[in-house]
């Protein structure tokens, strides 16, 4: 199993759920009271016939459309084009933005990932389609409607996997950081990948125990933490960190 973050790079956010480019220049102080310094990475986890793409990022474009997450992509040596599932911890803009990305000189956009199939709960989606709040964006959402890649999920379970292939990819709904939020295992090659989502964004939120503002439910996500630091680190997970500035992966 092969494992490569795909950073975007760092980010201020505050309670406008803006997310402002933070350079090595920059002062935390100087930015609005309360603003979270974050990394913006998701993740591709190569797992025998499956590369699997783990959230996606902000949607950021170049000035020549070209989406960032592709070229985060490339660059690892991955065509976009053979992601075989999209796995979605939930669908707020800074983890889903690269779901879809805008054609050139349209309104339209088209899916990122043409031959993926999209992992999403089922009420998740139903709520992000809403859009009633600024966690939300409705429109990047728009391919997915009706499309034969998108597979909705409630509960727990594992994904059927067509072929012979020994990876194996299980979800389960956890709430706390929204209600509908999800985490993933992928188990392949004798390891297991976990991806925790936001509501383990964190290394050092694994390590100690912290209630976050930002959660629905942050006795529920701080409970969730310590079960998770506790049976991974006893079967040797991969603990995959979408928000860390430091520690993408851990154990290294």
């Amino acid at each position: 199993m092969q494992i490569i973050p795909l950073s975007e790079g760092r980010f201020t956010v505050d309670a406008t759920k803006q997310f402002v480019p933070f350079n090595e220049t920059d002062a935390l102080a100087d930015r609005s009271r309360g603003s979270l310094l974050v990394e913006i990475q998701p993740f591709v986890v190569v797992a025998g016939d499956e590369i699997i793409l783990l959230d996606t990022g902000l949607g950021f474009t170049d000035v020549q459309g070209n989406l960032m997450l592709h070229q985060n992509l490339i660059k690892a040596g991955i065509n976009p084009l053979d992601i075989t599932y999209v796995l979605m911890s939930h669908l707020h803009k800074d983890h889903a933005g690269g779901i879809s990305k805008p054609l050139p000189f349209s309104n339209q956009r088209v899916l990122s990932f043409p031959n993926a199939t999209y992992v999403i709960n089922r009420d998740e989606f139903e709520t992000a389609l809403q859009g009633n709040t600024a966690s939300y964006v409705a429109s990047t959402l728009a391919p997915l409607i009706d499309s034969d890649r998108l597979m909705l999920v409630e509960g727990s379970g594992k994904i059927n996997i067509p072929g012979t292939g020994t990876t194996q990819i299980s979800y389960a709904l956890t709430g706390g950081h929204c209600k509908w939020h999800q985490i993933f295992w992928i188990e392949a090659e004798g390891s297991i990948a976990f991806f925790g989502g936001d509501v383990a964004p964190q290394l050092a939120q694994l390590k100690n125990r912290f209630v976050a503002k930002y959660d629905e439910d942050g006795k529920l996500a701080a409970s969730l933490r310590a079960e998770w630091w506790e049976k991974g680190n006893a079967l040797g997970w991969k603990f995959l960190f979408y928000h860390d500035i430091k520690t993408p992966v851990s154990p290294v």
